[in-house]
């Protein structure tokens, strides 16, 4: 009789955490939801939605450019000196994504690793830690400081890696990275917020994201991006060293012949 309202009892228990769980999630994706429905502040402007729908013709560009290198026998890229490079991914990006880049730069004598982390699913404490703690790593391993070219969110990373370990850090290297002006000036900060948990105005890693990093530090971007403004990954003298400006789409910065050819050349100054 014991052991059957002892059964009732931990089955009752059970039930009511479940219940509890249950209630917890709903209250979290009521919290997120309620994250990805806030309204767009007056004054940050994204780009049109004109351009966001062109990025869905990304990858039919992306193959465009591809055939066309192929054409012209291979993708022709000034060599120099060996560097250390780093490739970071962009929000909701894996390092496959940037493979292309990867080969190409390594076709030109680089040394290059990704971060080694899998997917991009937002800033995090933790997953910002590891990433210094591989930047040093990489860094002790190729006994010089690492190139870290990051794209998009990836940039923000970079940059902030950079300030808090300029040793680690030859160079910085963003492409559509969103680190100047108003933080919801682009298409993406809603999905972000709803995937993270947490708003753009209080990222868990960095404050102040338009502060340049001690180290040489170059944006790359572009006046056909559909994800973020122009404005906010070029940046202002101060901001960065130098902005460059290519003509692909957000979504084409990892794979397009153009930023391929601005990165390998940036080895090269280097």
């Amino acid at each position: 009789m014991i052991q059957m309202a002892d059964l009732t009892r931990q089955g009752m228990d059970g039930f009511r955490q479940a219940g509890e769980r249950l209630a917890a999630w709903r209250a979290e994706v009521a919290r997120r939801a309620a994250l990805a429905r806030q309204p767009q502040p007056e004054g940050a402007r994204p780009p049109s939605v004109r351009r966001l729908l062109a990025e869905l013709g990304s990858p039919a560009e992306l193959w465009r450019e591809a055939g066309k290198v192929r054409r012209a026998g291979g993708l022709e890229l000034p060599r120099g000196t060996s560097r250390a490079v780093m490739l970071v991914p962009g929000f909701g990006a894996h390092p496959m994504r940037m493979r292309g880049l990867a080969r190409a730069l390594e076709g030109a004598g680089h040394r290059v690793s990704d971060w080694g982390m899998g997917w991009n699913l937002g800033a995090d404490e933790d997953r910002f830690a590891r990433l210094c703690e591989r930047v040093d790593a990489m860094a002790r391993k190729e006994r010089e400081p690492l190139t870290l070219v990051g794209w998009s969110l990836g940039g923000l990373y970079a940059r902030e890696v950079a300030k808090i370990m300029p040793e680690n850090v030859a160079m910085v290297v963003t492409m559509g990275t969103p680190f100047s002006g108003d933080r919801r000036a682009n298409n993406a900060w809603r999905a972000y917020q709803a995937v993270t948990g947490h708003t753009v105005d209080h990222p868990p890693v960095g404050e102040d994201l338009a502060e340049k990093p001690p180290v040489l530090t170059v944006a790359l971007w572009s006046p056909r991006d559909g994800i973020v403004a122009p404005r906010s990954a070029c940046g202002w003298p101060g901001e960065r060293d130098r902005a460059i400006a290519v003509r692909c789409t957000h979504l084409g910065f990892a794979g397009h012949p153009d930023v391929t050819r601005a990165v390998a050349a940036l080895l090269t100054e280097g």
